[in-house]
């Protein structure tokens, strides 16, 4: 093994090259991973392009990149549960462990956790990492790097169905045919809900999602999204709405096209953290509303569904770049978002 790696280092807003450093050594409870795929989260596009999301500024050089898949290359002293060779999908979040949070199982609200990407803490855009053997989930022989690295969206997906209680027989909406989006909608499938309606105002997002197995898709920009659901459901309602695109408006519909006692979940973030929502509608409906913050004990879950067939986790991919590749990967799915819905960096070399 060589001592030095490749790094893909954001050297200032929308600035990113490659450079080596050396390779870490794990700790005893560590595993060295050798870094295969890396998808491209939007987290990743905001803080390359504006330099920070809200309180979290990026200081360069920084590395971008938290969903990751790989293959274990060196295990530390005190590690059975893997070994030299195995796949692997990274949890990225290391938690304390001793906070309420922690304490009740509630782990990803601990405020002290250390999570790849978030400044201070460097990304995976990198030829390797060490990380907690705890945090490193074996795949099976049938999936590979690029579903694991796919792991860590789905479970936020998974989180958000879960959260909204979703079960056959629903009637659910998905608002914001991106990423999570998508994940969100492949995991209410894998829950058991086969009507799934997506809104978005990009037409191409909208083809894939009916690729992916939406019931039916409508354009925001040009159709009334209450109206239209309230059709396809024979004036019901959705029983359950799941809100990833972060828009306001998109809120407000959600609170006039769910059905009383349904329940409305919200990914996404508005651009301002807040919104002005007809509250006193939402009263009368007596709807509930639930939060997503990442997610807590999904990767187990998540895998088994990918490994099982139930969901087909590449299909939300649209890009691959390598590498080498990496200004030009972020530039276009920052300027090309019309198109691409995902991109993932291929670490390895060919």
């Amino acid at each position: 093994m060589e001592n030095k790696m490749r790094v893909a280092v954001m050297t200032g807003v929308a600035k990113i090259e490659l450079t080596e450093r050396e390779i870490p050594i794990p700790k005893a409870d560590e595993v060295l991973v050798k870094i295969e795929y890396v998808g491209v989260c939007g987290s990743d596009l905001h803080y390359y392009e504006a330099g920070g999301i809200g309180e979290n500024i990026v200081k360069p050089p920084f590395v971008l990149g938290h969903e990751a898949g790989g293959v274990v290359a060196a295990v530390g002293e005190e590690v059975t549960n893997l070994k030299i060779g195995d796949k692997v999908a990274l949890e990225p979040g290391k938690t304390c462990g001793k906070c309420e949070f922690c304490k009740t199982g509630k782990y990803n609200l601990c405020p002290d956790v250390i999570f790849f990407a978030t400044p201070p803490v460097d990304g995976v855009f990198q030829d390797y990492v060490t990380h907690p053997a705890e945090l490193c989930f074996k795949i099976p022989d049938n999936m590979d790097t690029m579903e694991a690295a796919l792991i860590e969206p789905l479970a936020v997906g998974f989180h958000a169905a879960r959260q909204g209680g979703a079960q056959a027989g629903q009637t659910a909406v998905v608002t914001g045919a991106g990423c999570i989006g998508f994940v969100s909608m492949l995991a209410l499938k894998a829950m058991g809900v086969t009507k799934i309606i997506v809104v978005d105002i990009m037409p191409k997002r909208l083809e894939k999602a009916i690729e992916l197995g939406a019931a039916a898709v409508i354009n925001g920009k040009e159709q009334d999204v209450p109206e239209e659901i309230m059709k396809l459901t024979g004036g019901q309602g959705a029983d359950l709405m799941i809100e990833t695109a972060g828009s306001e408006i998109t809120t407000r519909q959600a609170i006039h096209f769910t059905k009383k006692g349904g329940t409305i979940v919200l990914v996404g973030y508005s651009p301002t953290g807040e919104e002005t929502l007809p509250i006193g509608l939402a009263i009368d409906k007596e709807l509930t509303f639930k939060t997503v913050f990442r997610y807590r004990h999904i990767y187990p879950m998540a895998i088994e569904a990918v490994a099982s067939g139930k969901i087909n986790l590449k299909g939300i991919v649209t890009d691959i770049f390598s590498l080498d590749e990496i200004q030009e990967a972020m530039d276009q799915s920052v300027k090309n978002k019309a198109d691409i819905v995902k991109s993932v960096i291929k670490v390895m070399a060919d």
